[in-house]
């Protein structure tokens, strides 16, 4: 039986969503896990139960396409560098750490109050 683009991408995006989960599962502090793509559009996202949004629909949006022009921009420079690990975001409520594997960047968002967040990405980059 052959498998159609379809199929695959709906598993692709499956693939996605089940990583997302069980980055929720390494500390209670993770309050979102997400897959974008160069865009910026969401392909998957999990939102920690209980956990209201800091940012609106609009607000995502931008974050999302600033996130992922940040990402399409380092590219370049990766030559003479490297290629990006990770990247942490530190704000005043919360830490962004993102991570980009393919054509994709795993965002996800954690408490400010979370005291080692090194294990956390290590988890993150362990399941990216």
């Amino acid at each position: 039986m052959t498998i159609t683009p379809a199929q695959r991408w709906d598993a692709k995006i499956a693939g996605y969503r089940a990583t997302c989960k069980k980055m929720l599962e390494l500390s209670p502090s993770i309050r979102y896990a997400g897959v974008i793509n160069g865009l910026g559009r969401t392909l998957a996202g999990v939102v920690r139960p209980g956990v209201k949004p800091l940012l609106s629909p609009e607000q995502v949006k931008d974050e999302f396409f600033i996130m992922s022009t940040l990402i399409t921009l380092r590219k370049g420079p990766s030559a003479a560098v490297g290629a990006l690990d990770y990247v942490v975001l530190r704000h005043k409520k919360a830490t962004i750490v993102a991570c980009q594997r393919g054509d994709a960047t795993y965002y996800i968002s954690i408490n400010a109050k979370q005291k080692n967040i090194m294990k956390i990405i290590s988890g993150i980059r362990r399941l990216a």
